[in-house]
């Protein structure tokens, strides 16, 4: 070791750092650094959407936005270990908001609660998450506090490879779809790719976040006309000006991604669409899906470095409406 000392981790209270939940720990976790290392934790990408929501007479602590689907993340915490009381709370909140996933966070999970979170995981189907997670503080020597979440329960699915689908009730076609999109994640973990994938499911596109909420990437298969592709989807509210004002930037964009793209705004549709195709692609063909995966991964890649701090940065207030519109 010639001679170097090192640290020794020492761990602390979570009372040394947060005196209240309400107070003190609901608001650093929504903080945007600090809510993205819980979405590193369990594997989605996060935007605050509210602090104490109301829910009824009550307030729940926190609701996200998950940008590549739009669905709404509920998180409940406290800085004790888990009581009757905040499952009651989490249960009533998720119902009232309609949540898809909820994320429970504690100082430390009793058994029984552990056994809800997994027992809710059982029950509910693959459109529903829960999660159970406990915080700690580390700290080394005189070394700033470095808060750390631990998964101790997660939905059934949520390993690196999805288990293979039951075929009950499923075309073959919805079969191939799946299976086709969990290879994909597979390639893309493999390959420790930065990009963020899905739960695979049985359907033709499946969606990866870009950061914001209202924007996702899409990749896409239409095995009777053997084509793939990848698109920048934008929706919501500001559609429109969204998308004008990244389409101002076109050439750049094209010249940084090396790619000619199809640009396309779809006035009265619910988004709009930056594509970029491949044809005489055989989807069926699964000896050919490590070189289909590969494309799709690079396109995907170069799609997000780009596209990335352009949407993240965008203000709809920027854009100026034309005479005609």
């Amino acid at each position: 070791m010639n001679g170097k000392s090192l640290g020794r981790l020492q761990r602390v209270e979570l009372r040394e750092c947060w005196e209240s939940e309400s107070g003190d720990f609901t608001p650093w976790l929504a903080n945007e650094e600090n809510i993205s290392l819980l979405g590193e934790a369990i594997g989605l990408e996060l935007e605050v959407e509210s602090q104490e929501k109301t829910v009824g007479p009550f307030r729940a602590d926190i609701l996200c936005r998950e940008t590549t689907t739009g669905n709404w993340v509920l998180i409940e915490n406290q800085i004790e270990k888990t009581d009757h009381k905040h499952l009651g709370q989490l249960l009533t909140y998720a119902a009232g908001l309609d949540a898809v996933s909820v994320v429970w966070i504690a100082n430390s999970f009793v058994d029984e609660h552990r056994a809800t979170i997994d027992w809710l995981n059982r029950i509910t189907d693959e459109r529903f998450s829960f999660f159970g997670l406990e915080v700690e503080l580390w700290r080394i020597g005189d070394s700033p506090l470095a808060p750390k979440f631990n998964i101790v329960s997660k939905p059934n699915d949520w390993t690196k490879v999805p288990p293979k689908v039951d075929p009950s009730g499923l075309s073959e076609t919805k079969l191939l779809q799946k299976e086709y999109w969990t290879a994909l994640r597979e390639y893309i973990l493999n390959r420790k790719s930065f990009l963020k994938h899905q739960k695979p499911l049985p359907q033709h596109w499946t969606n990866l976040s870009i950061g914001r909420a209202y924007f996702h990437l899409v990749a896409r298969v239409n095995t009777v006309d053997k084509v793939i592709a990848i698109y920048l989807c934008i929706h919501g509210p500001d559609k429109l000006p969204h998308f004008r004002l990244i389409h101002a930037n076109k050439d750049d964009i094209e010249y940084r991604i090396g790619e000619t793209l199809q640009w396309r705004e779809l006035p009265g549709k619910k988004e709009s669409q930056i594509l970029l195709e491949k044809n005489d692609v055989n989807v069926s063909d699964k000896s050919d899906w490590p070189n289909q995966h590969k494309w799709l991964c690079d396109k995907l890649e170069a799609f997000h470095r780009v596209f990335s701090p352009i949407v993240k940065s965008l203000d709809a207030s920027e854009y100026i409406a034309d005479n005609e519109e």
